[in-house]
């Protein structure tokens, strides 16, 4: 009998998309995706430079999809049915344009925007609802929901006029978003004579789909004291002091307590001696949480530079103690007592320019990532042995970056005598010349770490993706950027699927976006590169 067959990838696809699988039905996309993650990190896989593109106004990308000139034009990044479809071999292809909204003024340009995709187990009251839809917000204070694929506006409101509302965030996310409004500083004369305004900012926060209003609550001075900002998360109302002092509150408690009137988006509404319709201009929406009392608070601590993460199992939070000394020094403490994890603090030992960083791992296992100049630290949350009041870290694994060794030895002079005198070179840790690591993320798709390493050869960075396994850090997959690196250029990578897509900011806003996709047929990969070589980047021009 001769050896066993290994499974026909083309087969195995095929009799799923035609139901053959087993009554769990999360194990076709799951099966998909396995499939997909063997195929990106396989040896002959290579990811080819498709499209590159030049804009004067800030590139954006989003679950597919970039969007150019503040989200009035959107490309599709790429055309990733074939693994769905049964199909083995990946073809690069080039962008394609999906809409394009009429031009506007500068006062109705999109400011932010957010991507919203259908909830699992809901009814929606329209079917245009089961499909994404942008969030946006406009500079004349219009929330807009936007079909993703059209362009088209499905839903409008507006606001308010009392203040400038700029940033989108979601509080919980696909189901609750924020729209905070920039800072009140107050008029220029109101400045001068040393008038502070009381209101700091405002927070408008809504249900989505259907649309329905939460509230709009104000962030008061004569409350909070001297508070420099505020923000909401996962139903926290987070707000930060110049001191570096950090305060949660609950906001549904703030709600319950503190809100003057229900406000329902669409209904008329008399307030302050005006009568109008909610959400509609010129009316609005009136700010109808206002705080009178200190609210109950839930939790604070102080840390440099108010930053504060909370993550872990059990929760945990991340500081630096609130010294500038301190800078770079990370302390993991649990969230119920304040207690100290044992092996709680972390310092990357390196002499750096730029300084190293920490955060949970968005894979929610409750690890945490730090991240230096030349290594990649995985940390582990875990009881301490015999006890299980306490917590410790450890390390998973570490990834390092490839250097020479003993680049900070003394090196050999000679003199104009001839004599020879060792001088001492000491390079700093991300040093352009050594291979430093600048982005680390988390494709939690296919279940691996990528890290962005840049190296500087001769006058210009060479940069590489490397594709990690997230278990166990080893090196699965290293993709090589064949645009050049400039480290003073701020730069995001991001690795979706079967994509890879580097935006580069460069001097006088200048942005330039370069689209990687996944090919696996030498044939076919050859005659598309040719083809999309010779249409170049004119297709579209922002």
């Amino acid at each position: 009998m001769g050896p066993s067959q290994k499974p026909n990838v083309c087969r195995r696809l095929s009799r799923r998309a035609l139901g053959f699988f087993s009554r769990d039905a999360g194990v076709v996309q799951r099966t998909n995706l396995g499939i997909l993650r063997a195929l990106v990190c396989q040896e002959s896989t290579k990811f080819k430079n498709v499209w590159t593109t030049h804009s004067k106004s800030p590139i954006a990308y989003e679950r597919g999809r970039i969007y150019f000139d503040n989200y009035r034009c959107c490309v599709s990044s790429t055309d990733s049915s074939g693994l769905l479809l049964g199909f083995c071999f990946y073809v690069a292809s080039e962008p394609r344009k999906l809409y394009e909204m009429p031009k506007c003024s500068k006062s109705e340009k999109i400011e932010d925007a957010l991507l919203w995709e259908c909830p699992v187990g809901e009814m929606l009251p329209n079917t245009s609802d089961y499909k994404s839809s942008l969030i946006a917000l406009t500079a004349h204070n219009w929330l807009l929901r936007i079909s993703a694929t059209t362009g088209k506006v499905l839903e409008k409101i507006y606001l308010a006029s009392y203040c400038k509302f700029r940033y989108l965030s979601w509080d919980t996310p696909q189901e609750v978003i924020a729209v905070k409004s920039a800072q009140n500083k107050g008029s220029a004369l109101a400045q001068q004579a040393g008038i502070q305004q009381p209101v700091l900012l405002y927070l408008a926060v809504f249900h989505v789909l259907p649309f329905s209003l939460i509230g709009i609550l104000e962030i008061n001075k004569k409350i909070f004291g001297s508070v420099t900002d505020a923000t909401l998360s996962h139903g926290i109302l987070i707000v930060m002091y110049s001191s570096g002092l950090v305060r949660l509150y609950s906001f549904q408690a703030i709600t319950e307590q503190f809100m003057q009137q229900k406000l329902d988006l669409g209904c008329a509404c008399r307030w302050g001696g005006t009568t109008g319709t909610v959400g509609e201009a010129p009316f609005g929406i009136p700010c109808n949480i206002k705080i009178t009392d200190t609210p109950p608070l839930l939790f604070e601590v102080s840390s440099l530079e108010n930053a504060f993460q909370i993550g872990g199992h059990p929760w945990h939070y991340i500081i630096t103690p609130n010294k500038k000394k301190q800078k770079g020094v990370f302390h993991i403490c649990a969230l119920k007592d304040n207690s100290l994890a044992k092996n709680g603090v972390q310092e990357m030992e390196c002499c750096s320019l730029e300084s190293d960083w920490i955060y949970f791992h968005p894979d929610t296992s409750g690890r945490i990532i730090h991240v230096g100049p030349n290594q990649v630290k995985v940390l582990k949350l875990s009881e301490v042995e015999n006890n299980s009041a306490q917590h410790q870290i450890s390390e998973d694994f570490v990834i390092l970056a490839n250097r020479e060794k003993n680049k900070n030895e003394n090196l050999p002079t000679v003199t104009a005598s001839g004599r020879v005198v060792k001088k001492s070179f000491n390079l700093l840790d991300d040093d352009p010349e050594q291979e430093t690591f600048k982005i680390v993320d988390y494709e939690d798709e296919l279940d691996l770490l990528s890290v962005v390493a840049v190296t500087q050869i001769d006058a210009e960075g060479k940069a590489h993706l490397d594709f990690h396994c997230n278990e166990y850090g080893t090196l699965l997959k290293s993709i090589p950027l064949v645009e050049s690196w400039d480290v003073t250029y701020s730069h995001e990578v991001y690795f979706d699927r079967d994509l890879v897509l580097h935006i580069e900011q460069k001097p006088s806003r200048v942005f330039s976006c370069y689209v990687y996709q996944m090919v696996c047929d030498p044939g076919e990969e050859e005659e598309t590169t040719n083809r999309s070589c010779k249409k170049d980047c004119n297709s579209f021009k922002f």
